[in-house]
């Protein structure tokens, strides 16, 4: 599919968005079938052992199969920020095999790069939401105000000789960035790193000035005084950093954002084994033991639909393919 920033410029964000998603959603459906699973479940998660989506899907893994009365695997396989396993999902016949995906791989990564060999338009069956968290909008611990209003302003004054920190270009919190950028008027440059603790050490080191950050990563520092927060970019305050405003009280509309994972099967899946997990995975992070495991690891839990989570597809895609078209962002995971 190509898409032109003359379409988005006349269509709207929105018309990119239901086109590349409108295959892809999938209705909530009643019943289910007795016979399945029929062997082990595999999930597939495209990041190392103790990365935030592992410890996602090793949360609800075990309760899983107690419901399903199969056993439920954790396999990591790392590589192109998740989207090498987003692949082998999206290709798996055997029924049995689906993702913890993240957001850019159900959402982004075809508009990053459309080199990718998977398809977000037809190539996955949404399952539902595991968790979301907000990031963190934070400045060197040398920025001068108190107040969010204060520092976003301090923020504003550097003009575009300050530089924002990211784990790499097309990752969120580059294209939050961006976004935030856009709605106020910041101007600040562009600095990837290979990942979030590199971000912090450069804000330490003051190579950068500005970041959005995991509320896990930063509220450490944000505590010892050596980072201040504007807010959280969630639409209001979040448990996973319950003390900080959002940016909206910081008067930055329009940027609402959260990171996901949710998990994902192959198109191929029949509908009536989507419809049995979906059952299974919202009983499981509805029970208050699963969420409190959820939320200790950086998610607040997020049980909801197949039709949720495309509609969540649908958002970010509109929200962050914009700024990929109009800022002209290229990736090559």
């Amino acid at each position: 599919m190509t898409i032109t920033k003359r379409r988005l410029l006349e269509g709207g964000a929105a018309a990119v968005a239901a086109s590349l998603f409108a295959k892809a959603s999938r209705a909530q459906r009643t019943g289910g079938d007795a016979a399945w699973p029929t062997k082990p479940v595999r999930i597939l998660v495209g990041f190392p052992a103790g990365a935030s989506p592992d410890l996602a899907a090793r949360a609800i893994a075990e309760p899983l199969s107690k419901i399903l009365r199969q056993p439920v695997t954790v396999e990591n396989k790392p590589g192109a920020s998740g989207n090498l396993v987003a692949d082998q999902v999206a290709k798996a016949t055997d029924d049995h095999t689906i993702g913890a995906l993240i957001n850019g791989n159900l959402t982004i990564a075809k508009l990053l790069n459309p080199a990718i060999p998977f398809d977000p338009e037809k190539d996955f069956a949404p399952i539902g939401l595991i968790g979301t968290a907000p990031l963190v909008l934070v400045v060197a611990g040398n920025a001068e105000g108190k107040t969010a209003a204060d520092l976003l302003l301090w923020g504003r004054n550097l003009g575009s000789g300050a530089k924002y920190g990211t784990p790499g270009v097309g990752t969120v919190g580059h294209l939050g960035m961006e976004l935030i950028k856009s709605r106020a008027a910041i101007t600040a440059q562009h600095k990837p790193y290979t990942g979030n603790p590199q971000v912090i050490a450069g804000l330490l080191a003051n190579e950068i000035q500005l970041a959005l950050l995991p509320p896990g990563l930063a509220t450490p520092h944000i505590k010892s005084g050596k980072l201040k927060a504007i807010g959280v970019t969630s639409p209001e305050r979040s448990p996973l950093a319950a003390e900080l405003p959002t940016i909206r009280d910081a008067d930055v509309r329009g940027a609402d954002l959260e990171i996901w994972t949710a998990l994902a099967a192959p198109a191929s899946m029949k509908p009536a084994a989507v419809a049995r997990l979906n059952a299974a995975l919202v009983e499981v992070i509805s029970s208050p033991e699963v969420a409190e495991a959820l939320l200790k690891t950086g998610w607040q839990a997020q049980p909801g639909s197949p039709d949720a989570l495309a509609r969540r597809m649908r958002a970010d895609t509109t929200r962050l393919g914009g700024v990929i078209i109009m800022k002209g962002i290229h990736s090559e995971a």
